[in-house]
């Protein structure tokens, strides 16, 4: 009797093996796990998935709240881009918020970085005292700094008056009110600090022993070794500023109402109106949306570029 020859060489192929069934610590093992990440795994879909799809279906809808949803299509959209002013002026403070506060905080959070980097005295404290501000509620730093900038007992106003210069009113300015939430959101340049620390202190010693060795200086060391050496840590942190820049909310609500005359009217802010003062849920869906696909756009085209200017310890040594 002759035998197929598959069958002799593969004989997975014509019986199947039995699963192995799982030991009863293994079973635990794996319920516990489910256990453990089962609150994360229900927030996510309440506070998060859940609204994501309530937000696109409402976003083709008119809604109220208090009436049934009435599918109108793509009206709300054309709204927004064809019919509504104050879209644009919000996308466009928002935009200028985040172009000019971006880099600011990126280039003074490296700048602080740096120096606690160094050995001196108190590092400890100093690093505590930069980090604070950045776990203080937004609220109650959004008051502090209405103190900072009234124009008749701000202490910015005061030190300006000890040169003989007249401070401007720069809340209720419309020239000065955009600058001055700019000037504010460097009160947090904390939190990029840390990162910024870490990624120093990870950059290699024998790089900067060597150049020393060919006589490089501080700013040759700075730009042909530091710079390239945490350009990953500098793409996090611009990929971050530009999602929190974009969603900024707290400041232009407490500080200014998006005044004066629409001056810092922010894209959440003006979001925030449409759903909770004028009750359209609708097209605040359609300005949710919005604001999530420039912010994908924008990160996109970050990530993109980074071939060109990001560098990785791995691929240096690969190429080496």
């Amino acid at each position: 009797m002759r035998t197929n020859s598959a069958t002799n060489l593969f004989p997975s192929a014509t019986h199947a093996q039995p699963k192995r069934k799982m030991s009863r610590m293994a079973r635990q093992e794996e319920l516990t796990g489910w256990l453990m990440a089962g609150p994360w795994i229900i927030g996510l879909i309440l506070w998060t998935v859940g609204p994501f799809v309530a937000a696109g279906y409402l976003a083709f809808t008119d809604y109220d709240i208090l009436s049934r949803a009435n599918f109108v299509g793509f009206d709300n959209f054309e709204r927004m881009l064809f019919a509504d002013p104050l879209f644009w002026t919000a996308l466009k403070v928002t935009s200028i918020y985040a172009v000019v506060s971006i880099p600011l905080q990126m280039a003074l959070g490296l700048f602080l970085a740096i120096l606690l980097n160094m050995r001196i005295r108190g590092l400890t404290l100093l690093r505590t005292i930069y980090y604070l501000p950045a776990v203080l509620s937004g609220v109650a730093v959004s008051l502090l700094w209405i103190w900072v900038f009234s124009a008749d007992w701000g202490i910015i106003n005061f030190v300006l008056s000890l040169v003989g210069i007249t401070g401007p009113s720069w809340l209720s300015s419309e020239k000065w009110a955009l600058p001055a939430l700019i000037t504010m959101s460097l009160w947090g340049v904390g939190s990029g600090l840390i990162i910024y620390l870490a990624g120093l202190q990870g950059v290699p010693t024998e790089l900067y022993e060597a150049a020393e060795i060919d006589g490089a200086g501080r700013w040759p060391k700075f730009w042909q070794i530091t710079l390239p050496m945490i350009s990953p840590v500098l793409l996090f942190q611009l990929i971050i500023g530009i999602i929190g820049a974009l969603q900024v909310f707290t400041e232009g609500y407490v500080m200014t109402e998006g005044g004066p005359n629409n001056a810092t009217l922010f894209f959440l802010l003006y979001l925030w109106r449409n759903a909770f003062q004028f009750l359209k849920m609708g097209y605040a869906s359609a300005l949710a949306w919005a604001i999530f696909i420039y912010i994908m756009a924008l990160t996109l085209l970050v990530l993109r570029s980074s071939a060109a200017w990001v560098f990785y310890i791995g691929e240096i040594k690969g190429r080496s």
